[in-house]
């Protein structure tokens, strides 16, 4: 995989006609694998970073459902910032995609849906070991 495979997606968003907010909506056509775990990241202390590690088989969707953030991913060769602020969007992350989370605003809150229950077997927590798994 590549950091070009990581690609924002738009969530579609319906606005009331009256002016009382929007609501956006998941279903299964949106995203590439079933959701088999949610999470989500809030109260990051400032300057702090998230995530700093790689799945063999995990794919993941973020998004930032309030706030902001930034996503720092690495296929090994090539790294890339994705900046995260509207509560339509997020960013689809393949497999073998080192990613980390950085430059939260205070209040953010990070929703992921991961196509996996956890699996420590499935992390690779060191990037030298990383780089090695994937061949750079």
């Amino acid at each position: 995989m590549k950091v070009t495979d990581c690609i924002k997606i738009n969530i579609p968003k319906i606005s009331d006609p009256d002016g009382r907010g929007n609501l956006s909506v998941l279903e299964k056509d949106i995203l590439p694998f079933a959701i088999k775990r949610v999470y989500y990241l809030y109260d990051v202390p400032s300057g702090s970073t998230r995530g700093g590690h790689a799945h063999k088989e995990l794919q993941q969707f973020l998004i930032a459902v309030s706030g902001s953030f930034d996503v720092v991913v690495d296929d090994g060769n090539t790294r890339r910032t994705i900046s995260l602020n509207r509560p339509d969007e997020g960013v689809l992350i393949p497999t073998r995609i080192w990613r980390e989370l950085e430059n939260f605003s205070s209040g953010a809150v990070c929703l992921s849906l991961v196509s996996d229950v956890y699996k420590e077997s499935d992390y690779i927590r060191e990037y030298g070991e990383f780089k090695s798994f994937v061949g750079a």
